[in-house]
């Protein structure tokens, strides 16, 4: 993952992508009937025991934050991940992780039946940023950890640097990947490879994706899978579906190995990535799960690393559309991918600790033949569900839930493979009414601005002497302006008129606090500034 890319460059070299022939169809290797471990053949990846996977995940920065490690993938397993995409460091830029705590990591992924992709990130942006090492010295890397991969080539995919080349020199990534890739297999490695795209790993030129057959037919093996990560490049569903299509028509392999809903580089088109990847059957892993800052924390799947605070881009990626939720269904390695048994429905829940934002909802456990795996909290409005919470027990602690209102709640249940059970009894809860709102102050300003769309940040500030457990703030738009995604609360928009409930971890605004909404839309003429706001029916100054 990076923060910036040459955009002009990018847009004049994307609009050759609907022109150009697509490469030559590829030659795969059928695989055994008991293989070692992954296999590619007719362009997909098939585990172990012969059956399709499609990785269904996240990626988490486990060289950064090595203590988080065994908490997150036991938190993106609850939510219905079957994969993770787990950052390494060769030593070259930053600390080293050595062939133990390699061996830990795809033990703690095994111990949560998911499947491993280990990427060095000490290549990133290669010929661009300074520090960063060739493919030849990520090589260098898995060879001398290879003591920790050897014999798990069933649970574990290399991928062999990230983002290997910026935008200098990238030409010589086709090169770089065919060395790398035939060395590896000389050193002795069976594992299915994964190799990123050049250009940041987007690929604007095209290098990867034109070379991908040669690159494909380089690896002895025929064990290669591509990845492209689609950030600002990809702001089209003509983007996402050209660039993903012509692997699939090629019989190349192909994943998403790290995308976003926004980015400092423009605004990905995240619907249709989710949308293409589960119509062509392609696997996808979000960045990331939590931890990014310089400016990018609004890439966090969860904040401050807590499950049961998924911002509203984890949101998207583990309960949207064509999301985990939906879509994961686990290795068949790890005993559970021919199942078809959906779960039990869960008892009708009961709730208590109600406050004017949350509370404690318990229920009776399903049963299932192989073993529940978790369960999902979902709000339910006539025919509409939107998913709450996610939890490996029978008890959830929910939050940010609007003030008086009354919210109907229910339950499913999950197992190892996938299957859902159908949905429990529904129970009402209404909330307490929420604290008074003495004087208050809105910020409003727009942080950005491009053809028909912007960015917009707003600043709550507490100006009395109590503090605020809950809020809704509204306000109208006074021109043609839509909210399209947001940060730090709830949208809910009908006409000009918008209503924003807090977030969980913006609910709270102490005497003399303030909290932040940030959120990205769309306008059309004049985008001028809202005049009035009221925070849980009580008037707000304007700052």
């Amino acid at each position: 993952m990076r923060t910036r890319i040459a955009l002009a460059a990018a847009a004049a070299l994307l609009l050759s992508a609907f022109t150009a022939p697509p490469p030559a169809p590829a030659e795969a290797a059928a695989p055994s009937a008991a293989a070692a471990g992954f296999t590619i053949s007719g362009g997909r990846l098939l585990d172990a025991n012969g059956n399709d996977f499609v990785l269904r995940g996240v990626n988490h920065a486990h060289t950064w934050y090595p203590t988080r490690t065994r908490q997150a993938l036991a938190d993106v397993k609850a939510l219905g991940a079957n994969s993770v995409r787990v950052v390494l460091a060769s030593g070259d830029r930053w600390t080293r992780n050595d062939a133990a705590d390699v061996a830990d990591v795809i033990a703690q992924c095994k111990a949560n039946r998911l499947i491993c992709v280990l990427e060095v990130h000490d290549t990133t942006g290669y010929g661009e940023q300074s520090g960063a090492i060739p493919l030849s010295k990520a090589v260098d890397y898995w060879v001398g950890v290879k003591s920790a991969l050897v014999g798990q080539e069933k649970y574990a995919i290399l991928n062999i640097g990230n983002e290997p080349y910026g935008n200098t020199g990238y030409a010589a990534w086709t090169a770089d990947t065919r060395s790398a890739l035939t060395r590896l297999r000389a050193e002795g490695f069976t594992h299915t490879i994964m190799v990123d795209a050049p250009n940041w790993g987007q690929d604007w030129a095209f290098t990867m994706r034109d070379n991908a057959a040669s690159v494909f037919a380089a690896d002895p093996q025929r064990n290669t899978i591509f990845s492209i990560h689609m950030y600002g490049v990809f702001d089209t569903a003509a983007e996402v579906d050209d660039y993903l299509g012509r692997f699939v028509a090629a019989g190349l392999p192909i994943a998403v190995g790290e995308f976003g809903d926004m980015h400092s580089d423009g605004d990905p088109n995240e619907d249709a990535i989710f949308a293409a990847a589960q119509r062509l059957r392609l696997g996808y892993l979000a960045w990331s799960w939590s931890g990014n800052g310089g400016g990018v924390e609004y890439l966090d799947l969860a904040v401050d690393f807590n499950a049961a605070q998924l911002s509203a881009w984890g949101q998207r990626t583990f309960n949207g559309a064509n999301g985990i939720k939906a879509t994961s269904r686990e290795a068949s390695v790890f005993g559970g991918g021919d199942d078809t048994r959906a779960p039990t429905a869960p008892g009708t829940p009961t709730a208590s600790s109600v406050t004017s934002s949350g509370a404690v909802l318990g229920w009776s456990a399903s049963t299932d033949n192989v073993g529940v795996t978790g369960y999902d909290v979902v709000r339910v409005s006539g025919s509409t569900e939107t998913a709450l919470a996610s939890t490996a027990t029978t008890s959830a602690t929910l939050t940010g839930l609007t003030a008086a209102t009354a919210h109907t709640l229910a339950v499913y249940a999950r197992d190892a493979a996938g299957n859902r059970s159908t949905r429990s009894g529904t129970v009402v809860v209404t909330t307490l009414p929420g604290s008074p709102v003495g004087p208050c102050a809105v910020t409003y300003r727009v942080t950005g601005q491009w053809t028909g769309g912007f960015q917009g940040e707003v600043k709550i500030a507490n100006t009395g002497t109590a503090a605020v457990k809950g809020w809704v703030l509204r306000w109208t738009w006074p021109g043609a302006q839509t909210v399209s995604s947001m940060w730090g609360g709830t949208p809910t928009q009908s006409g000009a008129n918008l209503s924003v409930a807090n977030a969980s971890y913006t609910a709270d605004i102490p005497a003399g606090g303030s909290v932040s909404v940030g959120f990205t839309g769309g306008v059309t003429g004049a985008n001028a500034a809202p005049t009035a706001f009221t925070l849980n029916g009580a008037s707000c100054a304007t700052a």
